[in-house]
């Protein structure tokens, strides 16, 4: 009995911290996940230190709240980000899609190399750039410059705010993949600024590496918050004492993620022009003989 006990400990210690993490990747406060799951913090506090028995049905709301899959919390054991993109691929495949997979995971036959498209997409955490720095950088180079944010907007006639107030944060991603998607399909040459929090959906991100060269614009905590203080928008980031730690803890989560970008560009205690010159020089070193290679 002792020993069944000391397994139900370590389970709920488990799935506490996966519920943490899911939480602060998606940079959820406690409070806003009280709000949209409609428990209280209390209880949310409790269930990420594995205290207590918890019910099936309160943890599917905290699920759907985050946008999050059930079983991905109560899983017995963490897999890597890529089962849960196959997983959802496979889910949404054709029976001939699926027969390519298999050829090509079991070595029977394997996919061409093409000449990279030349579309960039710029990610990092909030207070990053890469608006700013994005823009900058297409209007130098001659690209085109989009941010999802805006397209998501655009192709739905609502705000970012409109459509977390309508459709909560499952539906917003749904549609942030939508609109990704369809940019995939930009011949380029393309920059795109993504939302920080694009990272945490597994699907999505690897739709992102896959189609983009993917970019990491970092920085220090410190910068990330003054930055949000100078642009005046502390609506959702906070200006309390726990919101620097709170960035902590979304960066933290987070940097794993970030750093599966093909490059990285640091920011920290430079000017913005130097910030500037370090990202064209990045997509230059990757597309700069891209007429070359065409050529040839």
């Amino acid at each position: 009995m002792a020993g069944a006990a000391e397994q139900e400990s370590i389970f709920l210690a488990e799935l506490g911290r996966r519920v943490r993490h899911a939480r602060t990747v998606r940079g959820l406060s406690r409070k806003l996940l009280s709000q949209t799951s409609g428990l209280s913090e209390r209880y949310i506090a409790q269930l990420e230190s594995g205290q207590g028995n918890v019910s099936i049905i309160l943890l599917r709301r905290v699920a759907n709240a985050m946008g999050v899959r059930l079983d991905d919390l109560i899983a017995g054991q963490d897999i890597g980000p890529d089962w849960h993109v196959i997983r959802d691929l496979l889910g949404n495949a054709s029976p001939e899609q699926i027969a390519l997979a298999k050829g090509i995971l079991s070595g029977q036959s394997s996919a061409s190399g093409e000449v990279p498209q030349p579309r960039v997409a710029v990610i990092g955490l909030r207070g990053a750039g890469k608006s700013t720095l994005g823009r900058r950088v297409a209007d130098r180079l001659g690209w085109t410059f989009v941010e999802l944010n805006a397209e998501i907007e655009r192709e739905n006639a609502l705000s970012v705010k409109e459509i977390f107030a309508i459709y909560g944060q499952e539906g917003y991603r749904r549609l942030e993949q939508a609109a990704l998607r369809r940019l995939t399909e930009h011949p380029g040459p393309l920059v795109l600024a993504t939302s920080g929090g694009i990272v945490a959906e597994p699907l999505t991100y690897d739709l992102l590496l896959q189609a983009f060269f993917t970019i990491w614009l970092r920085a220090r905590p410190e910068e990330h918050m003054q930055r949000v203080r100078d642009q005046g928008d502390l609506a959702t980031t906070g200006d309390h004492p726990s919101a620097m730690q709170e960035l902590r803890a979304v960066l933290a989560s987070r940097e794993p993620l970030y750093a599966r970008a093909s490059s990285v560009v640091d920011t920290s205690d430079v000017p913005v022009e130097v910030m500037v010159d370090r990202l064209a020089e990045a997509i230059e070193a990757r597309f700069g003989d891209l007429d070359q290679r065409r050529r040839a």
